[in-house]
C-alpha cells in the first residue's frame, strides 16, 4: 500500500487505515457501552450522560494515545495475536486511568465506573478482532504491493536483507530483474528475467512498484521502458527512497551524495526550531515537576549505597559538533573509569552498582538531562549524545557520523525505538541510519510519536544496560 508523508514523516498507509478504523471502533464502543448500560433507552441516556459524542470523541483519543504508547502502531512489529493482546490489555487499563483523571478535572466529561468499564471491555474485544483481521489482510497475495528490484547486485542484495514479515508488511517482492553485465549477488531462485518489454513484464505481472537498486547505472539503465511504466501508472521509486519510506532509515553503505544533495528534509527555519524549543522547555518543566519524587528517591538511594556524588558529569558532542556536559545519575562505582580510558557500558557491566543498575532498567538515570535541555544543551528528541572519544573514532570509521550533530542531541531518539541498545560499531552504524532519517525529517508530529513510543522502550526496559 505504500507510505504517506505526514509532517516529513514516512507512514504506512496500511497503518493510518487501521488507525482509522480502530478510531471508528473506540467511538462506536462507548455508544454501545451506554446503550448495554441503559437498556437501549436513548432518552435515558440523555438525561443520565448529555450529550455522548464529545465523550466519545475524548475516549477514542485518549485510547489512541495508549495505543501508540504501548507499541501498537510501531513500524516494525513483531509479536504475535499474544503480544498484542498483551499490549492492548496494559494500553487499555492506561487509558482508563486517564479517564479517571480527565473525569476528576473535567466533570462534565463524567461517564460512570460502569460505563467505561463495558467500554474498555468492549474496545478490548473489538480491537483484537481488528488486529486479528489486519494481520490477516496484509498477508493475502492480492492486498500486497508487488514489488519488482531493478538489479542484482549490492544495492539489491541490500533489499534481501529485509527478510522479517515485519519488515515486509504490505510488500512482496517478486524478484530481482538482472541488467547487462551485472554480476549477481541475488541467490537464482530469486532473480526474473524481463527480457527486452520491461512493461509488458511489468503490466502481466501486476507490478505496483520499480525499485532502482542499480550499482552502476551509466549504459545499464533501461530508461525508456521505465519512462513507458511510469507513464501506465506504475512507481518507479530509487532503493534509497524505498529504504527511507519503508523501514524509517538512511541506508548510508548503499548511500551516494548526490541523493542527500537533491532529495527532500532537512529544513530548518525558525518556526520550526521556535516550535520544537517551546515544546522543550514546557516538557521540561512538566516532566522536573512529575518526576521530582523519583529524582528524590535516586538520591536518596545513591547516597545510602554508595555515597557521593551523587551526579555523574562526562563530556558529550552536541550541535554543530560542540561540546558540553551531560548530567546523570551515578550507576556506577566511584572508580568506574580510574585509568581515564573511556569505555561503552556493556550488558552485565560489573561496573555498574545495584541501585544503578536500576536506576537504568527504568531510564530514571536520565532525569538530571532535564537541566541540559533548559539550559538549551539538547532536545528532548534527537540522537543521543556520544563522548568525544566515541565520536572521534566512528567519524573516521563510518561515512555521515558527522551530520548527526546538525541538530541538537535528544533525550530519547528515533534510533533508541528503532533498535536496541548497542555497544559496538556496527550497532553505532545501524542506529546512525536511523539517527539520519531523524536530521532529515524531524517535525513535532515526529518527536510527539517518539515520546508516545519512548514510554514502551521505558517501560519494558529496552536496551538497558
Amino acid at each position: 500500500m505504500g507510505t504517506v508523508r505526514f509532517f516529513n514523516h514516512h507512514i504506512k498507509r496500511s497503518f493510518l487505515i487501521l488507525a482509522f478504523c480502530e478510531s471508528v471502533i473506540l467511538f462506536f464502543s462507548l455508544w454501545l457501552a451506554a446503550l448495554i448500560r441503559f437498556m437501549g433507552n436513548y432518552q435515558l441516556i440523555q438525561e443520565n450522560l448529555g450529550p455522548l459524542w464529545p465523550k466519545a470523541i475524548i475516549y477514542t483519543v485518549v485510547v489512541i494515545i495508549a495505543l501508540i504508547a504501548s507499541g501498537l502502531y510501531r513500524r516494525h512489529q513483531r509479536y504475535g495475536l499474544a503480544g498484542i493482546f498483551n499490549r492492548l490489555v496494559v494500553a487499555m487499563l492506561v487509558a482508563g486511568t486517564l479517564m479517571a483523571v480527565t473525569f476528576y478535572f473535567i466533570p462534565e466529561f463524567h461517564l460512570g465506573r460502569g460505563i467505561l468499564v463495558l467500554s474498555i471491555i468492549i474496545s478490548t474485544c473489538a480491537l483484537l478482532l481488528s488486529r486479528a483481521f489486519f494481520l490477516y489482510l496484509m498477508g493475502l497475495q492480492g492486498l500486497q504491493r508487488q514489488l519488482l528490484i531493478l538489479g542484482t547486485e549490492k544495492r539489491a542484495a541490500s533489499v534481501n536483507t529485509l527478510r522479517r514479515r515485519s519488515d515486509r508488511l504490505g510488500i512482496d517482492i517478486v524478484g530481482y530483474a538482472p541488467l547487462p553485465g551485472e554480476i549477481p549477488l541475488i541467490p537464482k531462485e530469486q532473480l526474473v528475467e524481463v527480457g527486452e518489454g520491461l512493461q509488458e513484464y511489468v503490466t502481466h505481472g501486476g507490478i505496483d512498484e520499480i525499485v532502482i537498486a542499480v550499482d552502476e547505472r551509466r549504459g545499464r539503465l533501461p530508461y525508456k521502458e521505465l519512462l513507458d511504466c511510469r507513464m501506465a501508472g506504475v512507481t518507479v521509486t530509487d532503493v534509497l527512497d524505498f529504504f527511507e519510506q519503508t523501514a524509517g532509515k538512511l541506508k548510508i553503505d548503499i548511500m551516494y551524495p548526490s541523493w542527500l544533495l537533491f532529495s527532500s528534509g532537512f529544513h530548518h527555519h525558525f518556526l520550526r526550531q521556535f516550535t520544537k524549543r517551546l515544546f522543550d522547555i514546557t516538557a521540561s518543566v512538566m516532566l522536573l515537576i512529575f518526576c521530582s519524587p523519583l529524582m528524590l528517591f535516586a538520591v536518596i538511594a545513591i547516597l545510602r549505597e554508595s555515597g557521593r556524588p551523587v551526579l555523574y558529569r562526562q563530556r558529550r558532542v552536541g550541535e554543530n559538533g560542540q561540546p558540553f556536559y551531560i548530567f546523570k545519575f551515578r550507576t556506577m562505582s566511584q572508580d568506574a573509569e580510574a585509568d581515564g580510558k573511556a569505555r561503552w557500558a556493556a550488558s552485565g557491566d560489573p561496573r555498574i552498582t545495584p541501585v544503578g543498575r536500576w536506576l537504568r532498567r527504568t531510564r530514571i538515570d536520565e532525569l538530571p538531562q532535564i537541566f541540559n535541555i533548559l539550559w538549551g544543551q539538547m532536545s528532548f528528541v534527537g540522537p543521543r549524545p556520544e563522548r568525544p572519544e566515541f565520536v572521534e573514532t566512528l567519524a573516521k570509521e563510518l561515512p555521515y557520523y558527522g551530520e548527526r550533530h546538525r541538530v541538537k542531541p535528544g533525550l530519547t531518539g528515533w534510533a533508541q525505538i528503532c533498535y536496541p541498545y548497542g555497544s559496538t560499531e556496527s550497532a553505532a552504524f545501524e542506529k546512525l541510519q536511523y539517527d539520519l532519517y531523524y536530521v532529515k525529517n524531524y517535525s513535532l508530529f515526529l518527536d510527539l510519536m517518539i515520546l508516545l513510543q519512548t514510554v514502551e522502550v521505558v517501560v519494558l526496559g529496552k536496551g538497558a544496560r
